[in-house]
Parts: structure tokens; C-alpha cells; sequence
């Protein structure tokens, strides 16, 4: 087990040169696999569905979900309803990232990383063996997908983590190596799942393959080993951050078990946070838009969070929490969160809702469209070119590279919507397949470089104290994409106008262009950076 150093100070270069740098570089070596695999567990659900949805109209007794009157749903209700999984997860990943953003100076860096991998396993596990048995209830998948938020509420944690490690001066690349590698968890799953699910990975242990036919032939599918894959390898992850990664001496964590008891109650307010969304969409019936209604459930969640942390926790977890919570009386906090949630949110809203809009808008009974050879390439690139993003943000400035990005965000969106309602009124809708994915993979780079330059930009505006705490809350309040855009894009493809979707998101990224150039990017600016 690595010990807590007894000195740490970064910005003194001999101390960098002698002892920090190599210790830094342990830990984010360490660090990224493990983000990694959380971001592979918390975004499978999109490639779940879009599988589940295949099968169940090649073979309708597999995953037949029926309504509250125990009614088998329509195939545009069946379509909305797979949605509310990967939504599920992300709102819950989201939520789970306000209690992670504070708890690096209160359970300390590599407590937190240990018991988020160990937790993964949970329901990695639990979600392979309901998918053993295709008549599982809806409502496990939806308890197991808000579970899966653990993994999203990771980088969180692990991005303000790996910010106390390396000076200001080489922030930008560190923290776009530890999250650009770790957001390559979404595009590594999209591209292991289907070869995992069409062989039995694990033998006997791994149950029974799902029977469908395809154009007469019969076909096999192990859909479990989507979520089984993930689990010897999360084992030994777990093994490696409680051998090689560091708490820190400012953090006063306290000892071990004292920790991981704080970073329980921590994560359990997030469950609870959680738990009121998910109620709020699932149960409760209100006569209003849709739209209003998805971001009442967001509220909700942020809210009975926040108060949970504010008034729900021990002595011991207060006087850090407060704190920390000064950055809410910083008004670039939140004008940096509405950037972010342009650049990751869109980054991992599309990542979740990629595959299955694919399905939708695409895939026909007869075209023989396979989305699983190409869904992976937008989020790998958006994933990769994520270090660049930081790295031109050091050479330029973080608010010139945002600026720029961002322009190219809106143009690209516009594009892409326009696509999609060509390829929504033609009978042969894979023609516009291509155009469609190049335009996507423009719009996922630029979601990956503009990562970067905001991230960048934080340490630049805000104090030390207060940078880690507004990394993980701008991170926490971005994640809720991967919660609105599936939402907004099963309304929308209810409604049988996707590209209304993409249209609506072009126009906030245009408000982002205004907001950074006044605050940021233009010349006599309030913060230049």
C-alpha cells in the first residue's frame, strides 16, 4: 500500500524534480484505467437497449416490457421506454458526481478510487445475471442502471483528485490525459461489446444465449456479457489503486476505515438524490411540457443532494463541506458550468443516446444497417483529441480555443439536424448514413477539444482551494447530459421529429459563444484566460 507522503507541494520545483513528479505520474497511470472502466460501466446502457430493442422485434418474447396495465407497449412507446435506461444511468451518474466532487478533501485520493471500483463490480455483476433471463422486469434494469451511476459520479472524484497532483503549468494536459483516456471508456465498450455478446465468453457461469432469427436464419446472442466483461477486470483495478495510488496530506482524511465510512454516507445522499428523480420521472404525473418536465427531475436531484450534504451529514464531514462551498458564491462558477455542460455534457449525452438514435432514425427491417462496426469512432475521437484540447488551451489561452471550438460546435449541430430530417422522410434513410456519422464525429471532436480548454481555464480563474471543488461541481452539473439528451431525443423521436433535437441544442451552444466571449475571450475581458 503506498503511504501518504509526508510533504506536498508542487508548485516547488525541486520538490516536482526530486519526489512529486514521479508520484503524480504513478497516479494518474493509475487513475485513468479506473475512470476508464467507470465510464464503460455507467454508458453501456445505450449499447444494452439498442441490443434489447433488436432483439425484442426479432423475437417479441424476449425483454416484452409491458405498461402499469400490464400491456405490451406499441413499437414508438417501446422505443421512448428503452430510452429511460441509459437516461436512468446518467441522471444518476450526474447526481452521484456533487457528493464526489467534494470527497477528495474529506476521505482523501485513494480511498475514493478503491471503494468506487469495488462498488462497480455491484452491478456490473447484477446486471449480467438479469440479463441471463430475457423476461427480467423493467424495473431491476431501471434500480441496476441508476447503480451503474457510480461510474459517472468517478470523475468527479478522480478529475479534482488528479488536479492536487501536478502544478498549474502542466494541469491542462494532465487533467486531459486522465479524463480524455478515461472518457475512452465509452468508445472502448461501444467497440468490445459487440464482439463480447455474440460467444459464450464465460461458459456455463455465463447462462443461456438469447434464441432470435434474423432473415429466416437462427441467431445467438449473450447480451449478459455486455456488464459481465467488465467485472475480472474491475477486480484487478481494484487491486492496483489500493497498491500504487496516494492520499495526500492536506486532505486530513483521517484513518482508512473512517474514510471509506464518510465516502459511504456521501455516495448514500447521492443514491438519495437519485432516488428523488427517478420517482419524480417515473411515477409522478404532471400536466406540463416534456421538456419542463425532464428538467424538474434534474432539480430535483441537484436539490435534494445539495440539502441532503448541507444538513445530512456528520460534524466530521461539515466544516470541510462548507468550505468548499464557497465556489456557489463565485458567479464564474456558474457561468463556467454553463460552458461545461456544452463540452462534456454534449460529449457524454450523445455518447449515451448515440447508439440507439442510430437504431431509430436508420436502421430498417431491410436495410441490413449493423450501427455497432461505426458507433464507437465518434466517442473514441472525441475521447482522444480531448488531450489536445488541453494542450492548445496551454499554448493559446483556454477562452480563445473555447471560442472557436464552439462556433464549429454550432455549425456542425445545425448540420447534423438537417441530416437526420432527410434521412426521417426518405424510404431509404442509410443513404444519409455516412454524411450523418462524419458530421457526428466533427461534432465529437469539437465536444473533446472544448473539454479540454474549459477545464483549463478553471484553474486559471479560480483559486487552489477553490479549482478542485469547481472542476468536480462544473464536471457533476455537465454529466447531467447524459441524462437530458436521451430524454430530449425520445421525446422528440416519439413525436417523429428528432431533428428538433439537434436544432434545440445549436441554439444553447450559441448562447455558450456569447457568454465565453463576454466573460473570457474578448479583449479587456472580466478574466482574461
Amino acid at each position: 500500500m503506498a503511504s501518504t507522503p509526508e510533504k506536498w507541494d508542487v508548485e516547488d520545483a525541486v520538490f516536482w524534480d526530486s519526489t512529486g513528479k514521479s508520484t503524480a505520474y504513478r497516479n494518474l497511470w493509475v487513475s485513468i484505467p479506473n475512470l476508464l472502466c467507470g465510464f464503460s460501466v455507467w454508458m453501456y446502457w445505450g449499447m444494452i437497449v439498442a441490443s434489447m430493442q433488436r432483439l425484442h422485434f426479432a423475437n417479441p418474447e424476449l425483454f416484452n416490457f409491458t405498461d402499469s396495465a400490464g400491456k405490451p407497449y406499441n413499437e414508438s412507446g417501446y422505443r421512448a421506454l428503452l430510452f429511460t435506461l441509459p437516461a436512468v444511468a446518467g441522471l444518476a451518474g450526474a447526481t452521484l458526481r456533487i457528493p464526489n466532487s467534494f470527497m477528495i478533501a474529506i476521505c482523501g485520493g485513494r480511498n475514493v478510487k478503491y471503494m468506487t471500483t469495488v462498488l462497480l463490480i455491484v452491478p456490473a455483476l447484477l446486471t449480467g445475471i438479469a440479463l441471463q433471463n430475457p423476461h427480467t422486469p423493467f424495473y431491476v434494469y431501471t434500480i441496476l442502471a441508476a447503480l451503474s451511476g457510480v461510474g459517472g459520479g468517478a470523475f468527479a472524484s478522480s478529475m479534482s483528485n488528479i488536479s492536487f497532483f501536478f502544478p498549474k503549468r502542466m494541469q491542462g494536459l494532465a487533467l486531459g490525459l486522465n479524463a480524455g483516456l478515461g472518457n475512452a471508456g465509452v468508445s472502448v465498450m461501444q467497440l468490445l461489446i459487440p464482439w463480447a455478446i455474440t460467444f459464450g465468453l464465460f461458459g456455463s457461469l455465463g447462462g443461456d444465449p438469447q434464441q432470435f432469427t434474423v432473415a429466416g436464419k437462427p441467431q445467438q446472442m449473450w447480451l449478459q456479457n455486455a456488464t459481465l466483461i467488465w467485472v475480472p477486470i474491475m477486480m484487478v483495478l481494484a487491486i492496483m489503486v489500493w497498491l500504487f495510488m496516494n492520499n495526500l496530506p492536506q486532505h486530513r482524511c483521517g484513518s482508512t476505515p473512517s474514510a471509506i465510512c464518510k465516502y459511504l454516507w456521501l455516495q448514500t445522499i447521492g443514491f438519495v438524490g437519485t432516488a428523488a428523480g427517478v420517482i419524480f420521472l417515473l411515477f409522478i404525473p404532471l400536466p406540463i411540457p416534456e421538456l419542463l418536465r425532464i428538467i424538474l427531475v434534474l432539480l430535483a436531484s441537484v436539490i435534494v443532494t445539495l440539502l441532503g450534504m448541507r444538513f445530512a451529514t456528520p460534524q466530521a464531514i461539515q466544516q470541510p463541506l462548507h468550505n468548499q462551498f464557497a465556489i456557489f458564491r463565485n458567479k464564474h462558477n456558474w457561468i463556467m458550468t454553463w460552458l461545461y455542460v456544452m463540452t462534456f455534457g454534449s460529449f457524454i449525452g450523445y455518447s449515451n443516446a448515440f447508439p440507439k438514435l442510430i437504431e431509430d432514425v436508420f436502421v430498417t427491417k431491410t436495410n441490413g444497417l449493423v450501427p455497432s462496426t461505426y458507433i464507437w469512432i465518434g466517442a473514441a475521437v472525441g475521447a482522444l483529441i480531448r488531450p489536445v484540447g488541453g494542450w492548445l488551451a496551454d499554448k493559446l489561452g483556454g477562452a480563445r480555443v473555447t471560442q472557436w471550438d464552439t462556433w464549429i460546435m454550432v455549425v456542425s449541430t445545425l448540420l447534423a439536424g438537417y441530416i437526420v430530417s432527410l434521412a426521417g422522410k426518405s424510404t431509404t434513410p442509410e443513404k444519409y448514413f455516412i454524411p450523418f456519422l462524419v458530421t457526428f464525429i466533427v461534432l465529437f471532436a469539437t465536444t473533446g477539444i472544448g473539454n479540454g480548454s474549459t477545464f483549463r481555464m478553471i484553474p486559471i480563474i479560480f483559486s487552489k482551494e477553490q479549482a478542485g471543488p469547481v472542476l468536480g461541481w462544473t464536471s457533476a452539473i455537465a454529466a447531467y447530459g447524459a441524462y437530458l439528451i436521451p430524454k430530449v431525443f425520445a421525446t422528440q423521436i416519439e413525436a417523429h421529429t428528432p431533428e428538433y433535437a439537434l436544432y434545440g441544442f445549436a441554439v444553447y451552444y450559441a448562447s455558450c459563444l456569447a457568454v465565453n466571449w463576454w466573460y473570457y475571450a474578448r479583449k479587456g475581458a472580466e478574466i482574461e484566460c
